[in-house]
């Protein structure tokens, strides 16, 4: 008999709906957003007329000009490395075009790119510190290792009154019905997301009330990573620009009440390739895990990039905890493993990630790591957690389960971690590294002087 459950879903099964130019001329579209996703995990666009943009995209190189800083731009402050003087274009990838309902009076076109250097002859075209290139290339090294990914992400975000104070707008619990009453301005708002979700055609698998007050969580998924985070950017618009309409914020910051639970982006990945899958993890699942555990410490320079990340990271408060580990089941582990005897849907949920990290980067750091645990062959050097958490074991108890290794416990940590780990660096590029970092050291700056911004 099979106790598998779960929608059984498959790379090939999980591909994105096109939408092509067509389609937004038949839909009466009159603009287009052109989206990036900036290294402080800023979502900027430019906002060109549907006819321009159809010249464009008919174009040699399609895409718009973009002053170089503006990828690392910090407010209007220029981190290390960086200068006014330089442009790129930025192209667009017509594979990420939506027709995006909920951002706009009317639906509005939406496309996403990558960023390029304009003097290809001279500079080569790749900027090597462009978030979506970098998620690219990690799927494509793992693609030609023959391994493939499925990503969906939670997005937990709380809705507010007033940011200064900060107020929420309503209290409830977790997964309460009181969250969204009828005729509030919550339910309205939940309900027109997910409207605008579907009419976006990104898939929708729930919508809930979370336990801090006035938050609550959109579950998008199963795509292709590089889809899968588009998804992701396209969903953060819908949400604070469906909250705003109502007269409220929605912020992702990682836990603004310290008396409640945090806000996370937790990503749900399955790993998937020629082994024959079955109650037990197969060699590549195992391998992958064995290399994010290994390299957690530095990943975290990517999924908990600001001060505010290490408010949310702790013991006991549903964070996924304060020790690289990993458990069945166990919400206290930064890697849950869920639906673990379920061989077709089960998946790593990856709990620290948070709403300030650049999902791309996030993404890339961590495909990157599991690859390199898989081309090593490595085994998992600790065991489950079991019914525990780390926290809760003595310190005999975890030694004896491998766990010897803590999470960072501020952002100058995790930078540090990401500078000592040279096979990361080495994958994802020391220019890379370095430039996020001059930025990711900026931004903290900035975030420290003014705690309101964490906010938004």
């Amino acid at each position: 008999m099979s106790y598998d459950h779960g929608v059984v879903y498959s790379p090939n099964k999980s591909g994105t709906p096109t939408t092509t130019l067509q389609d937004l001329r038949n839909d009466g579209v009159s603009y287009v957003r052109v989206y990036w996703v900036d290294l402080g995990n800023v979502r900027r666009c430019r906002v060109l007329p549907i006819q321009y943009f159809s010249d464009l995209v008919q174009s040699n190189r399609p895409g718009v000009n973009v002053a170089s800083v503006g990828v690392g731009l910090v407010y209007l402050m220029m981190p290390e490395g960086f200068s006014g003087v330089g442009e790129y274009l930025y192209v667009i990838d017509m594979r990420s075009l939506r027709i995006l309902h909920g951002v706009g009076a009317k639906p509005v076109g939406a496309v996403l790119g990558r960023f390029e250097q304009k003097d290809v002859a001279r500079l080569g075209r790749e900027v090597k510190w462009d978030p979506r290139t970098a998620l690219t290339k990690a799927v494509d090294l793992a693609e030609s290792a023959g391994i493939e990914f499925l990503v969906g992400f939670e997005s937990e975000f709380i809705l507010l009154k007033s940011t200064d104070p900060v107020v929420p707008s309503n209290v409830h619990q977790w997964s309460g019905t009181t969250a969204m009453l009828n005729g509030s301005a919550e339910a309205a708002i939940l309900e027109e997301i997910a409207d605008a979700l579907r009419d976006s055609h990104i898939q929708l698998q729930m919508y809930h009330a979370e336990a801090a007050p006035g938050q609550y969580e959109i579950v998008t998924g199963p795509a292709d990573a590089l889809a899968a985070v588009d998804a992701l950017i396209y969903t953060r618009e819908i949400i604070v620009n469906v909250a705003a309409k109502h007269g409220l914020h929605a912020t992702f910051a990682p836990r603004p009440f310290m008396y409640s639970a945090g806000s996370s982006t937790h990503a749900h990945l399955s790993v998937h390739s020629s082994l024959q899958k079955s109650a037990e993890m197969t060699a590549h699942e195992q391998s992958f895990l064995a290399g994010i555990l290994d390299h957690l410490p530095a990943i975290a320079a990517f999924t908990l990039p600001t001060p505010a990340s290490y408010k949310r990271v702790g013991d006991g408060v549903w964070s996924g905890g304060t020790y690289v580990s990993y458990g069945t089941e166990n919400r206290e582990a930064p890697v849950r493993l869920t639906n673990a005897t379920s061989p077709l849907s089960r998946n790593f949920e990856l709990r620290f990630i948070d709403g300030t990290a650049n999902p791309y980067f996030a993404l890339a750091a961590i495909i990157a790591a599991g690859m390199n645990g898989i081309e090593a062959k490595q085994a998992p050097q600790m065991s489950d957690c079991g019914t525990k958490s780390a926290a809760e074991m003595t310190e005999a108890e975890r030694q004896e389960i491998g766990i010897k290794k803590r999470m960072p416990l501020t952002v100058e940590d995790a930078r540090d971690n990401l500078k000592a780990d040279e096979v990361l660096v080495d994958v994802l590029g020391k220019e890379l590294v370095e430039k996020y970092l001059a930025v990711n050291k900026t931004l903290g700056d900035a975030l420290t002087q003014d705690e309101t911004e964490e906010l938004n």
